[in-house]
């Protein structure tokens, strides 16, 4: 059974295995250490998905500077268990917050190209790409959503 929960600090090492498990293939390594600092700092609702007890997805979310954007941030699934609902399950709870939030008109989110058409059967639009924005030869792919 699945569970879904807020993040602990205990939960750090889990989350930065997530991030290894899919890396290089959704993650530049160089990313490492930005996910690490946004752990250590958690200034964000956040959330993991634990199942038998062992965390296999993690994700949150951010309210924009503006107070109406809520930025998704960190999504991520256990390489080995893509393909399971694990993914959609994750962004489902994360849109929910978001739109629960206080004035929030929209999302935004930046990501790889391997995923852009998993955001966009939620709704989101490429709104520019940033060739090598995340390292050389990975492109990031900003998106919006409106609520």
């Amino acid at each position: 059974m699945d569970i879904a929960r807020p993040y602990d600090t205990a939960d750090r090492e889990a989350c930065l295995a997530l991030f290894d498990s899919n890396t290089p293939r959704f993650f530049d390594p160089s990313e490492r250490a930005d996910f690490e600092r946004f752990l250590d700092e958690m200034r964000w609702p956040y959330q993991v998905i634990a199942r038998d007890g062992r965390i296999v997805a993690c994700g949150g979310h951010a309210m924009e500077a503006d107070g109406k954007t809520v930025a998704l941030c960190w999504g991520m699934v256990e390489q080995g268990l893509h393909g399971q609902g694990l993914g959609r399950r994750l962004t489902e709870a994360r849109l929910a917050a978001a739109r629960a939030e206080p004035g929030a008109t929209g999302a935004r989110l930046n990501t790889g190209t391997l995923t852009t058409g998993f955001y966009e059967r939620f709704g989101f639009v490429v709104e520019r790409v940033v060739k090598d924005g995340y390292a050389p030869g990975s492109d990031q792919h900003d998106m919006t959503l409106s609520f």
